[in-house]
């Protein structure tokens, strides 16, 4: 059981928990992640998914790029899918995942791990 699993629940597809706990253990927690997305040219559709508001949509073609085909690739894989397929869920469920995950705007610290 990941960290979305019981702040999303049903809401959206097994597999794309298992996608998005992906992106976030890959990159060491999420403000780590929400940081690569920033330097890729999304920081206002991360800003308005961890702040209060709408939510900024994204695209397939963004999340692909933000990412990088190797790990949306390996990820895809992973999960039975194309690279495009995930690209577009991705899209579709980004924003509302980062909306719920980051409560009162807050971005929750990565795991500290044993050393």
């Amino acid at each position: 059981m990941g960290l979305l699993d019981g702040l999303i629940g049903g809401a959206v597809g097994a597999e794309m928990i298992t996608a998005v706990n992906g992106l976030v253990a890959r990159h060491g927690g999420l403000g780590a992640m929400l940081q690569q997305l920033q330097s890729q040219g999304l920081g206002n559709a991360v800003k308005s998914w961890v702040g209060p508001g709408e939510n900024l949509p994204v695209s397939p073609a963004e999340v692909h790029q933000a990412f990088g085909p190797e790990i949306i690739g390996q990820l895809a894989a992973k999960l039975g899918m194309t690279p495009e397929q995930l690209s577009t869920k991705l899209s579709q469920v980004l924003p509302s995942m980062v909306d719920r995950m980051t409560p009162n705007g807050v971005v929750p610290p990565a795991p500290v791990s044993p050393q």
